[in-house]
């Protein structure tokens, strides 16, 4: 047979049927698995991506499900899952947590650490955050207490948000008390928590210390301004319940505008228990993985099985004793990758 049925099919001298100037592999012994394989595990080909590999074999070789081939050949390399970048949104939607009712009925907390030793053996501070009037507490301490944080949750952002963000504002206080002023960090920790408490916070529309006190701070600022009038019984908790009442009302519409703009960014994503799910691996920087540190590491490691929802956005997983610390993860640092 010199011509098959189509007239771009044909058989060459030395007896391979091509497709025009590709060759057609038949599906036998394994032959296209192998093709497959050198195409994108060879050390000159690097684990190529499916359009990449397609597009190198396409010129060479022809089959009738050769793309759909490639795409499932390059979903299931276990390699290729945990080291390539995920090019499409976060899974999860923003769940903003619930409201406080009432001051210090909630707080967060977190720690500073590493700081330069001062006079009185301070290194570090204790941070605790008013989930509603976001007041806060600088309590300088000593590492060497022996206080150490064990979490069950690794990277929950929902969570840790409050305390960071304070952190970071307490950290660029201190930056500029050290530029500026002399003596000891610890010295000054009581100003940074005044001038922290006294200023104002656009999530509740005032200032932490007119949240929690019901009315204004008079600092040296405002030395010529008439003094506020007393106020005493039933007034008084009257005036404290209505700017309870504003600060939620002004939290609510912040989450508002923090989970609309998250959202834009974010896919609805929820697994089950049973899926095999990979973990992101950059939450735990510093960490020796797999014989690589830092830019060199696996960027997802897994499988896992899900053996437990916990919440809306968080997940219980089948970890090896290795990683056996932290067994629980939010939404977004797990993904199916196939």
């Amino acid at each position: 047979m010199k011509q098959g049925k189509k007239p771009n099919f044909s058989i060459r001298a030395d007896g391979v049927i091509v497709n025009g100037e590709r060759v057609c592999v038949p599906d036998i012994d394994g032959l296209r698995e192998e093709i497959l394989q050198e195409a994108h595990n060879a050390p000159y080909a690097m684990h190529p991506g499916m359009v990449k590999m397609y597009r190198n074999l396409r010129p060479y070789y022809w089959w009738q499900t050769m793309k759909k081939d490639v795409a499932e050949f390059v979903a299931k390399c276990m390699t290729c899952q945990q080291v390539k970048a995920e090019h499409q949104a976060p899974a999860g939607k923003l769940r903003p947590l619930s409201i406080p009712e009432w001051k210090w009925e909630k707080i967060t907390m977190d720690f500073v650490v590493g700081l330069p030793h001062t006079f009185r053996k301070h290194d570090a501070i204790w941070v605790i955050v008013d989930r509603l009037t976001k007041s806060a507490h600088f309590l300088p301490i000593r590492q060497a207490l022996g206080t150490k944080l064990h979490f069950s949750t690794a990277f929950h952002p929902q969570t840790d948000g409050q305390s960071e963000r304070t952190i970071q504002t307490l950290e660029d206080m201190m930056r500029a008390c050290t530029m500026e002023f002399k003596g000891n960090w610890d010295d000054h920790l009581p100003l940074m928590e005044f001038a922290y408490n006294n200023s104002f916070h656009s999530s509740i529309g005032m200032a932490p210390y007119e949240a929690l006190y019901g009315r204004r701070c008079r600092s040296p600022v405002c030395w010529d301004i008439e003094g506020l009038r007393q106020l005493e019984g039933p007034e008084l908790i009257q005036e404290t319940v209505e700017k309870i009442q504003t600060v939620k009302k002004c939290l609510k519409a912040a989450q508002d505008r923090q989970k609309s703009y998250v959202d834009k960014h974010r896919r609805e994503m929820e697994y089950e228990v049973g899926d095999k799910v990979f973990l992101k691996v950059s939450p735990w920087k510093g960490i020796l993985r797999f014989g690589r540190q830092g830019k060199l590491s696996p960027r997802y490691i897994g499988p896992y099985e899900i053996i437990e929802r916990i919440g809306p956005l968080a997940y219980r997983l089948a970890l090896p004793m290795e990683l056996s610390q932290i067994h629980v993860f939010h939404a977004t640092t797990i993904s199916i990758r196939s």
